[in-house]
């Protein structure tokens, strides 16, 4: 028997408006592939549409995206003019709000007398979680169906199709007989809606938090990644029900659309450039939902900023995971919540709006020294101690990620590399906002923050190319040898010496990292290198696009264009929407990246990582 495979998104084609997308064909047609289906609120809805015209299905030409939420399939329909220059034509188009999708297909006709058609469209409902078809389960639908309306214990679908004339057997028929004028077009319309009152997260109805800039490049590549991505985080934003009327942007499609800390946290830092409202909405977000108790079964601790938002628990099946609706399992997600409030403080956010999250800050720093460093060595570490949460607790959360250069796998508590580098940023610039706001012990968190970066010698090994951190310490506090991407996370907090951040900036432009289209997760000489390895070589834009900002701010602009250049190609081959990961084969091998088959698109992540490149290139800083 066949084991479940997590189906594949690369060649799919997606129109969302979080919290509702509608994955499909290239022709737009629904359910020939796994992923297929209209969605609501990480259920679908909608498994199986098709569409014929006299019986007949069209002839698909092109699929034009206007927007992230609304594109149109173009075909021919031979059906009705069978001559060699069609004379008929037909566009479907596919519009996404954040509880709706609205189908018309308009047949237009050049020919001189009025045709007559008959449109068929053949719907089946579905009500199966978004966790078991990403399992590859399939269908598992538990609901009851009423006419055009169905429904469960919280998500409730309909369609609507005023023009159509309807039959409810086996599936949702839609007959549509249109007659088409010389020289003229018909239209048929239908409607699918969706609510779910167990939802977590909804879609926001204000404007997008950040300014639209307009780009003048000299490289155009840029000016059209920065767009495509702007349109995909408008599609993405979100917000949550614990703290209504503040706006986040969702993980990413399919499978996250939901609050992520870390993940909000990068995309609104990253955004910054085009104003601070992002970032300000984003902490607070977080600040609502920060740990006050130690509740080992979700692995909150007071102070701590979480991980993961989802509306029922999440199991993972085939992987001992399952992780409660409002998870804490993360080691960066405080440090990094200090880091953002701090910048989105020198960009501009107003100090009424800083201050009042001062509280949160001192409990967050807190956080940082009582339960972060679990052991007391002066580093931040993490450990599983619920024995099904995420094994690994840094960004790169698979559990095989954490290696020696042999490919045996580290054992925990670790310590990553990067976080003591966040640890330390985010101690020196939250005493800098005490400081300013004469608030708590500013000295005693500088302290704590040299204490850190004395400790850090501990990363430090070296090879037959020199010196460079680990990866890791392990439990036994060994620096695990493994070269990874890690290292580009250190650029720019302060915490590297000069030299350190030079021998830093040779190895990420090195070939064994850098691909040409981006930095590897894994050096090349490394035993678990594999270019399709999730976070094992495997190439991720957005932190790629950390590295930039690192080598930028340290100085090192000749390795920052190097590395955005290899994004910049990468883009142009993903049509400017970079998906979540690409292959790590480097560039001088294939023409153009291969895609990671089940890489989230859009993503907030890497759309937002546009924005960090902009300013990284175009030196962007925030006012003195």
């Amino acid at each position: 028997m066949t084991a479940p495979l997590q189906p594949l998104l690369h060649d799919e084609t997606v129109v969302l408006t979080a919290p509702t997308q509608v994955w499909s064909a290239a022709d737009g047609s629904i359910g020939s592939a796994a992923i297929h289906g209209v969605y609501h609120s990480d259920v679908r809805v909608v498994r199986r549409q098709s569409i014929l015209v006299n019986g007949e299905s069209l002839e698909h030409l092109a699929t034009v995206s206007a927007s992230a939420g609304d594109v149109t399939f173009v075909a021919i329909a031979r059906q009705l003019d069978a001559t060699v220059d069609p004379g008929v034509r037909a566009e479907h188009r596919r519009v996404t709000s954040a509880s709706a999708v609205v189908e018309t297909l308009t047949i237009s006709s050049r020919l001189a007398t009025p045709i007559e058609a008959t449109v068929t469209v053949t719907i089946e409902p579905d009500l199966t979680d978004l966790d078991q078809i990403k399992a590859g389960l399939g269908a598992v639908s538990t609901g009851s169906t009423t006419g055009l309306t169905w429904s469960n214990d919280s998500v409730t679908a309909s369609v609507e199709a005023p023009d159509a004339t309807i039959s409810t057997d086996a599936a949702i028929t839609l007959t549509f007989a249109l007659t088409i004028p010389a020289g003229a077009a018909a239209t048929a319309r239908w409607q699918f809606d969706a609510t779910d009152e167990a939802a977590v997260v909804h879609g926001a109805s204000a404007p997008a938090p950040w300014s639209q800039p307009t780009v003048h490049s000299s490289d155009e590549r840029l000016e059209r990644w920065v767009a495509r991505a702007l349109d995909d985080l408008d599609a993405l934003r979100l917000t949550a029900t614990a703290v209504p009327g503040e706006q986040f942007l969702a993980a990413g499609a399919p499978w996250f659309f939901t609050l992520f800390g870390r993940d909000s946290i990068w995309a609104a830092r990253f955004m910054l450039p085009l104003g601070p409202e992002l970032a300000a909405s984003t902490l607070r977000v977080l600040a609502g939902l920060q740990g006050t108790d130690r509740v080992p079964a979700t692995a909150e601790q007071p102070g701590k900023i979480m991980h993961e938002l989802r509306r029922g628990t999440l199991t993972i099946p085939g992987e001992g995971i399952s992780l409660p609706p409002l998870y804490f399992g993360t080691v960066d997600a405080t440090p990094l919540w200090i880091c953002l409030l701090h910048d989105a403080w020198r960009w501009g956010m107003p100090d009424a709006e800083v201050e009042a999250l001062l509280p949160h800050l001192q409990a967050a720093l807190a956080w940082m020294r009582d339960y972060g460093d679990a052991d007391g060595d002066g580093l931040l570490e993490y450990v599983d101690e619920t024995g099904h949460g995420l094994a690994n607790q840094g960004w790169k959360d698979s559990g095989d990620s954490v290696q020696w250069r042999d490919g045996s796998l580290a054992t925990g508590p670790i310590a990553l590399c990067e976080v003591q580098a966040y640890a330390y940023e985010a101690a020196t610039h939250g005493a800098d906002l005490l400081e300013h706001f004469g608030v708590g012990e500013p000295g005693e968190w500088r302290a704590w923050a040299a204490s850190i970066r004395s400790q850090f010698d501990r990363f430090w090994i070296e090879d037959e190319h020199g010196s460079y951190p680990a990866i890791a310490l392990d439990a036994d506090k060994k620096p695990v040898d493994t070269v990874t991407s890690n290292l580009g996370h250190l650029l720019g907090t302060g915490l590297l010496t000069d030299t350190q951040a030079a021998a830093v900036a040779a190895r990420l432009v090195d070939p064994t990292l850098n691909s040409g289209y981006g930095l590897r997760t894994m050096s090349t000489d490394s035993a678990g290198y594999w270019p399709l390895s999730y976070h094992g070589g495997s190439v991720w834009t957005h932190d790629t696009a950390i590295a930039i900002a690192g080598l930028a701010r340290d100085g090192f602009t000749a390795e920052a264009a190097s590395l955005a250049d290899g994004l910049l190609a990468a883009a142009v081959a993903f049509d400017y929407r970079m998906p979540e990961l690409h292959s790590g084969d480097a560039a001088s091998a294939f023409s153009r990246p291969v895609p990671y088959p089940a890489a989230c698109r859009p993503q907030a992540w890497s759309a937002a990582a546009a924005i960090a490149v902009l300013a990284s290139l175009e030196g962007l800083a925030p006012p003195a």
